[in-house]
């Protein structure tokens, strides 16, 4: 869709393949990994966030007659995501976890990888290292891989596509929308985002599975008791990312209190920046630092005394006004929506929001259901059942086969019949 940029990708991956080998030969020199990860930061930097800069910093430098030229610059699919994980594969032979790949192509491959490569999870290269060279296909690897696959694509194109058009419709207009409407709105947008989000890491994983394993990126994180939780489960493969490469290199929780605070707000700032190039992603970003440093240092004990439901509601509320930082980029219209929700300028509800919820109830209770691992549990619990009798669950065997194939038509149909298909991650 988009040859230029194919080209950004093939460069990247030859500037990182010549990083990586010449970081392997001359043993740990910091300045030529910085240097790397200089020249990689300022390419994401360049196509991501000039225009941003831009905008800052222009009013700064009025004053000594400088401004930067506004740049039409268009954002490559996926960078954040190859770029990060080429970094991950440099740093990691330059830490000798991994040996620097002597075939450019086969970098190439791991960095083009389709089933992942515009929408994560972000993969790193010791995790398929070996499976480059040498993949087997196993049945039950293909049967899994195709199941997997399947949930995934209903989950996109049947939920969160249906959540995206309630959503997008009840905040169509956020000045004459009502308090109501307002909180439905988000309350669909939260299980939006996950189900979508999720939906590609689904299929990404299950396309892959045929040869090659990526790890989980999504652990039903809505189940979460904290935010610690949360961010423990949601987008597993960034949170991981930045604990490893950025978190521990800079001391960790080492160092003391204060220096562990130093460390958290750094990566959560850098969290919310990676996200997008507006300030409400940065403000998303330490929104939770503020939250992950009260449950360190205040709230953690309280929690572990009170009953899991009073955690699980503290962390969904913390968890939704997270998403309405996330969902708004004009800080105006920010402000509009959390004063809406708390019945400044609005009106409590109408009948419009009503018919909506009734309309979409439906959807709405499928989607809540499918954010928890209830069918999950429920298929584990029956197959643990019908083993513990030492009966062979034909007709359980019989509904793994048909699943598949009734999701995939679903899901073709949905997709047919609805020219509705929003990509949310593209800014990434």
């Amino acid at each position: 869709g988009e040859p230029r940029y194919v080209v950004l990708m093939i460069f990247s991956v030859l500037l990182n393949y010549g990083f990586g080998r010449l970081v392997e030969k001359f043993g740990k020199k910091r300045w030529l990994l910085a240097l790397c990860v200089t020249l990689n930061l300022l390419i994401l930097g360049y196509f991501k966030y000039y225009n941003f800069l831009a905008e800052v910093l222009n009013p700064l430098l009025r004053g000594f007659d400088i401004a930067l030229p506004a740049i039409q610059v268009t954002l490559p699919i996926g960078i954040s995501f190859y770029t990060f994980q080429l970094l991950s594969y440099v740093v990691d032979v330059y830490r000798k976890e991994v040996a620097a790949q002597p075939a450019y192509w086969k970098l190439l491959l791991y960095c083009s990888l389709f089933h992942q490569c515009i929408a994560g999870p972000i993969v790193r290269y010791q995790t398929v290292a070996a499976e480059i060279d040498d993949r087997k296909v196993t049945l039950t690897d293909l049967t899994n891989g195709i199941r997997r696959f399947s949930i995934g694509l209903a989950k996109k194109a049947i939920l969160a596509n249906g959540c995206a058009s309630v959503a997008d419709t009840l905040l169509a207009n956020t000045q004459s929308a009502t308090t109501a409407g307002l909180w439905l709105g988000m309350l669909f947008y939260m299980l939006q985002i996950y189900l979508d989000f999720s939906a590609y890491s689904d299929m990404a994983i299950g396309m892959g599975q045929v040869g090659f394993h990526y790890l989980e990126n999504f652990n039903y994180p809505y189940s979460s008791v904290s935010v610690q939780d949360f961010w423990r489960r949601w987008h597993i493969s960034l949170s991981s990312f930045f604990r490893d490469y950025v978190y521990i290199p800079l001391g960790g929780s080492r160092g003391g209190d204060l220096l562990t605070v130093r460390n958290m707000f750094i990566v959560w700032a850098l969290t919310g920046i990676w996200h997008g190039a507006s300030w409400n992603y940065i403000l998303w970003g330490l929104y939770f630092f503020v939250f992950l440093v009260l449950e360190r240092f205040v709230l953690k004990k309280v929690l572990e005394r009170l009953p899991r439901a009073v955690g699980w509601i503290y962390a969904m509320l913390v968890v939704y006004f997270g998403w309405v930082l996330f969902k708004f980029e004009n800080m105006a219209e920010l402000g509009n929506v959390l004063s809406g929700m708390f019945g400044f300028g609005h009106m409590a509800g109408n009948l419009s929001t009503l018919y909506t919820l009734l309309n979409n109830i439906f959807l709405l209770i499928i989607s809540i259901i499918a954010v928890f691992p209830i069918g999950k549990n429920l298929r584990m619990a029956a197959y643990y059942y019908e083993n513990k009798r030492k009966k062979v669950p034909t007709l359980l065997y019989y509904l793994d086969a048909v699943t598949p194939v009734i999701l995939i038509l679903l899901s073709l149909l949905a997709l047919v019949g609805d020219s509705y298909n929003p990509f949310l991650y593209f800014q990434f």
